[in-house]
């Protein structure tokens, strides 16, 4: 399948030609099925084959992710904190978090794994991290997890964006400029259409993308309106970006998830701690951004020297 004929492939497994075709045919056999279909001398699959090899994609890469962490574990032993964290909050907020944790003088080494809820879905339930950080759009049966943060969205944009001299976003001035959305199956964006769709206003979408960071840097470029969780937005603010609040409000949810049945480690304990002090600190910054009319250099300041702070206390 990956090679794309039997010629290749026994190539790459370093065996004859004729034992592929004789393994084909032995697995078709004990599977009953028909795989590929022989049209002028060539395997062309079947869709049973095709479907048969995305989950034989997926254990493969369950399969590697056990390897590098056996890896990791002959390298480093049990110092270390493996977290997966879907981009939100994995692209700015966790560095921060880390950056006050002191991993180096505690002998820890984190693995940060920046990846989407789904995918952090899989690695906790796979035992492969100590913990997830996702958003709400999955289930989250057979997981034990709590809530990290519902926090209402917040409007971005160019300063010389003409909404960018209101106070407040209305519903009605979204529908009037072109907006930046994150995709149609992101949690935060369905309950914002919902909210949308009782007051009759459509969304005039002119780019979608499944990152919050992508779309403050769209909106940095004058593409459009976004709506993103605030705690992205902090990246933003020092290089210009516009932020404002929203007269609906568009809940951005994260919860922090587990393995059933496997407590979390001193490290993890601590390393949560930090997470909510650094969400603390997180909003303050942006209390004061919206304060100041949507940007606050001053703010940005005073979060890395918190953060130098956090990182000298400990």
């Amino acid at each position: 399948m990956t090679a794309g004929t039997t010629s290749k492939a026994a190539g790459l497994l370093g065996i004859s030609q004729p034992a592929v075709s004789q393994s084909i045919r032995k697995l078709e056999a004990s599977a009953d099925l028909r795989l590929f279909e022989r049209v002028r001398g060539r395997l062309v699959p079947t869709r049973e084959a095709v479907a048969l090899m995305s989950e034989v994609d997926r254990y493969f890469v369950g399969i590697e992710a056990i390897e590098h962490r056996i890896r990791g574990l002959k390298s480093y032993g049990v110092g270390n904190l493996a977290v997966a964290v879907m981009p939100a909050l994995g692209t700015g907020f966790l560095p921060r978090v880390i950056g006050a944790f002191n991993a180096a003088e505690r002998g820890l080494k984190i693995s940060l794994q920046i990846m989407s809820s789904r995918e952090v879905h899989e690695k906790v339930s796979a035992g492969l991290v100590d913990f997830g950080v996702m958003s709400d759009e999955l289930s989250l049966a057979g997981l034990e997890h709590f809530s990290f943060a519902k926090l209402p969205g917040v409007a971005v944009m160019h300063a010389k964006h003409p909404l960018a001299g209101k106070a407040m976003i209305e519903s009605v001035d979204l529908s009037q400029v072109p907006f930046i959305a994150l995709n149609p199956e992101d949690s935060a964006r369905r309950r914002l259409e919902a909210l949308l769709a009782t007051s009759d206003v459509r969304l005039k979408t002119v780019v979608e993308t499944p990152y919050a960071h992508t779309v403050c840097e769209l909106a940095l470029n004058g593409v459009g309106v976004g709506i993103v969780n605030p705690i992205v937005a902090i990246d933003f603010i020092g290089r210009g970006l516009v932020i404002k609040p929203l007269a609906v409000h568009a809940i951005f949810s994260s919860v922090v998830i587990f393995r059933p049945g496997v407590p979390p480690s001193e490290n993890t304990k601590q390393f949560l701690r930090q997470m909510r002090v650094q969400l603390l600190e997180d909003q303050a910054v942006l209390d004061d951004a919206l304060a100041q009319d949507g940007s606050a250099p001053a703010s940005v300041k005073r979060i890395h020297a918190r953060g130098a702070a956090n990182r000298k206390q400990n």
